[in-house]
């Protein structure tokens, strides 16, 4: 089968091409680089042994997407391409509708015209909300979202779920993921955000590497064990592997399918900064500021159903994941441009 890797230079998209290569798959991968770096691919290359074919293309560019699925005849495709910054989302509504999901509904499009009708989309636990109870299953119904990035999450679920009902020929998987943390063993590939990073453990390995001042812990004073935010933390390659194991599953021909991508097990951010501490023995100053507008005191996953359909379990622990986003940190303190 060959795969067509959307957004595949990004931090989930790089780890997903390396399971996917791993496990026997041809991979294609389109990127219009706003959030990444090629070269995450030619890393890939490296820890593969096998090539890369990539295009620089926006999934928006409707000439460019055929091109590409003319000249290489996908079988399917990995959709991981899309704005992703949940404050960004809020200030800049347009561009995350625009490129979320009009630039979802070429893609979709190409892929029919071109007969590919199978794929696995990147959704995200935000489209629970403040989920109804903890630890959330997959039959928790969908909440408020709280910002433009989770709404565009939840829409596209719409969309595609309503694209599958009226054309049975086309297999959707969407996986809610929850908070990918960790790199790949080799050190050499891992989360490189622009700027400040938007998500709690590349803030911390800034911190570490001396790039970052302290920690802004936002909010003590929540319904938790210590009053900060708890949530479910994946390793990344955890969850490049569901998405090699949902691939099987649509060869089963899977129809409309709904995963969660989560350990089961929440963690406040004070446990994932003593964690951190204690897997990498680098102490991470921090500071409490007030609570960021938007944000839920807990949300933890039940992994149960993808553990039972998809014969997927998350194998790596708190302390592989804060030990591996670390040894990528320290090995490329400015992430690409070392």
């Amino acid at each position: 089968m060959k795969i067509l890797v959307t957004g595949g230079a990004g931090y989930i998209g790089s780890h997903t091409v390396v399971e996917l290569q791993n496990a026997g798959y041809d991979v294609v991968v389109i990127d219009n680089l706003s959030n990444a770096s090629e070269k995450s691919l030619e890393r890939v290359a490296k820890i593969t042994g096998k090539e890369v074919p990539f295009y620089k293309v926006d999934i928006r560019d409707r000439e460019g997407l055929s091109k590409v699925l003319e000249k290489e005849k996908v079988d399917a495709c990995i959709h991981f391409a899309g704005l992703k910054a949940v404050g960004e989302s809020v200030s800049k509504p347009w561009e995350y509708y625009d490129n979320n999901i009009a630039g979802t509904l070429i893609l979709v499009d190409e892929l029919r015209k071109h007969n590919a009708k199978n794929i696995i989309f990147s959704s995200s636990a935000t489209v629970y909300g403040d989920p109804a109870f903890v630890p959330i299953t997959e039959e928790c119904p969908k909440g408020q979202c709280t910002n433009p990035y989770g709404w565009t999450k939840s829409m596209l679920e719409q969309i595609l779920s309503d694209m599958q009902k009226a054309d049975p020929e086309w297999n959707v998987i969407l996986l809610r993921y929850f908070n990918p943390i960790g790199a790949h063993k080799s050190g050499t590939i891992g989360e490189n955000p622009n700027g400040i990073p938007n998500n709690l453990m590349p803030y911390i390995t800034q911190v570490a590497v001396g790039k970052r001042k302290e920690l802004t812990i936002f909010g003590n004073d929540y319904d938790t064990h210590d009053g900060t935010g708890v949530r479910d933390y994946i390793h990344v390659v955890d969850l490049a592997d569901g998405h090699v194991k949902a691939l099987e599953m649509i060869k089963k021909k899977a129809g409309l399918k709904i995963y969660n991508l989560g350990t089961g097990v929440g963690y406040s951010v004070l446990d994932i900064v003593k964690n951190f501490e204690a897997a990498t023995g680098v102490k991470v100053p921090y500071v409490i500021g007030p609570r960021r507008p938007g944000d839920i005191a807990t949300c933890y996953a039940s992994a149960e159903k993808a553990k039972n359909e998809l014969n997927w379990v998350a194998k790596y622990g708190i302390k592989e994941m804060c030990a591996d986003s670390w040894n990528w940190q320290k090995n490329n303190p400015n992430g690409y441009e070392d």
